[in-house]
């Protein structure tokens, strides 16, 4: 693998000269020096990989837009005020002395299968996916609505294509390895797509398969805003509805206008119909020879045809797009896809989904608690019945945290965003099983113990995936950059 090394001439501070050219010209892509001499300082020691190394072979990363709030769900403080904790209180889970939200409880009955952290911060309470899904040091709000900015860092599930097509020798799969649901991120409220998940310094490439879901949703969701309510299919579909390949990425064609550029499939089904019948499969490039594979095999539509499933199969998963999504993406694990996300969007408003700033109780009690709590928890059982959760790494995380204080002004109440202190869970995959790491102040509002970066917990995803933390990608120059910026595994995290 590719590491920020240099010529045995090493300087005193460990850094070689050809290093501090590298170095110096990272500055555009916002590292600073002091950036990389600190995760330099915490990978000066080689870090034992140990037996978790490499334990999950695959992993489904569930992102939820907007930002849960920690109160509500997994760092409860039933005994702060009510203007702290609010209406909803918290219940035990099948772990003595762990408790979360009292409308997780499902979650709280497989508690013993899951890590929850409570000490999640960093200084940036914005909507900064890209953040929250790179090694890109800090929040830039200029890149975080241009996901061609040359500036942009690789997304995690495109960073394991990359690496395992360096494995491989730029082997063909026989499936994706890069798969996100149900639609391109951003895709379906009133702005354009925003940065995060895509290939970015690596190319198009290396962007997800992106999915699409065409249909409206059954059931009226609460209120984003008075007066703002949409059928969100995240809420409520069809049993007949599908997902469907249609697009993935975004055609850049002008700084303001972006529009979902084709699939794979679409993208070269007119190629194949033009083929010269004497013409070699093997001269098309790997994208092109990845679509063709898709339209010859039909695997990839087989993976994501949900409906193959039994009806109580779907049933527990949830019929609304996010359980069905969830499923496809079990699936799609099976088949041999590698990472696979599931993206729980914003539909109708960007200021919707878990960005609860208005409606807070009647959106998290309706609609996105128990969507969430219904499907989550079938996942990880679904995993586990089938053999396959503890080679499958499942992460739930989001941008930021909320605020401890509520924000009494907006119908329903809101709670605006934080940084300071935010919780997440993960399972499966080498993670701990039953335990909380970390610890907040008695208001939620500040880590008191265990301060956890994302950062961090990509580098840990990222080992366990079996790819060295220390690892580095080339930008557009050659230069390495290292995948997790200043993050660094965290063996808290691990059973």
């Amino acid at each position: 693998m590719l590491r920020l090394l240099g010529n045995p001439k090493v300087l005193c501070n460990g850094l070689t000269r050809r290093d501090l050219l590298h170095i110096g010209g990272l500055g555009a892509f916002g590292v600073a020096l002091q950036d990389v001499l600190g995760w330099q300082q915490v990978h000066a020691n080689p870090i034992d990989l140990g037996s978790k190394f490499g334990q999950a072979k695959s992993c489904i990363l569930i992102y939820k837009y907007g930002s849960p709030p920690q109160h509500e769900t997994f760092d409860p403080k039933p005994e702060a005020p009510v203007e702290i904790q609010g209406e909803m209180k918290s219940i035990p889970t099948n772990v003595p002395g762990i408790e979360i939200g009292d409308h997780l409880p499902k979650i709280a009955r497989i508690m013993d299968r899951l890590t929850v952290v409570r000490s999640l911060t960093h200084p940036y309470p914005l909507h900064g996916t890209v953040y929250a899904t790179t090694g890109i040091p800090e929040v830039d709000t200029k890149i975080e609505a241009e996901p061609r900015n040359k500036r942009q860092w690789p997304f995690i599930g495109s960073l394991v294509d990359y690496f395992e097509d360096q494995r491989t020798g730029g082997k063909l799969p026989a499936m994706p390895r890069n798969v996100a649901l149900p639609f391109v991120m951003g895709s379906k409220d009133e702005y354009p797509p925003l940065a995060g998940p895509y290939g970015a310094m690596l190319g198009m490439r290396y962007d997800p398969v992106y999915t699409d879901f065409a249909e409206e949703g059954t059931t009226l969701a609460p209120e984003v805003r008075p007066g703002r309510a949409f059928k969100d299919p995240l809420l409520g579909i069809k049993s007949s509805d599908r997902l469907r390949l249609v697009g993935g990425g975004l055609s850049n064609t002008t700084a303001s206008q972006f529009e979902l550029r084709r699939s794979l499939l679409g993208q070269f089904d007119q190629a194949r119909r033009d083929l010269d019948a004497h013409e070699r499969i093997s001269t098309y490039s790997q994208q092109q020879q990845v679509a063709f594979s898709l339209l010859t095999s039909g695997k990839m539509h087989a993976a994501l045809d949900f409906g193959l499933e039994p009806m109580p199969v779907r049933e527990a998963y949830g019929m609304t797009l996010f359980g069905q999504s969830c499923l496809a993406a079990r699936r799609l694990i099976e088949a041999g896809t590698k990472f696979v996300t599931v993206i729980w969007d914003a539909y109708g408003l960007n200021a919707g989904s878990w960005d609860t700033h208005h409606n807070h109780y009647g959106r998290l009690k309706e609609f996105l608690l128990p969507v969430f709590d219904h499907t989550f928890s079938a996942l990880i059982l679904d995993l586990e019945q089938r053999g396959l959760l503890d080679e499958t790494l499942v992460l739930v995380i989001s941008e930021h945290g909320r605020t401890p204080q509520i924000d009494s002004g907006p119908k329903g109440a809101g709670r605006n965003h934080w940084s300071r202190a935010y919780s997440q869970v993960y399972a499966g995959g080498g993670m701990g099983r039953g335990h909380v790491v970390g610890r907040t102040d008695k208001h939620a509002g500040d880590v008191e113990e265990t301060p956890i970066s994302p950062k961090d917990v990509l580098a840990t995803a990222f080992h366990l995936l079996g790819i060295d933390p220390e690892s580095t990608f080339p930008d557009p120059e050659g230069r390495p950059l290292p995948i997790t910026g200043t993050g660094h595994l965290r063996t808290e995290l691990l059973g």
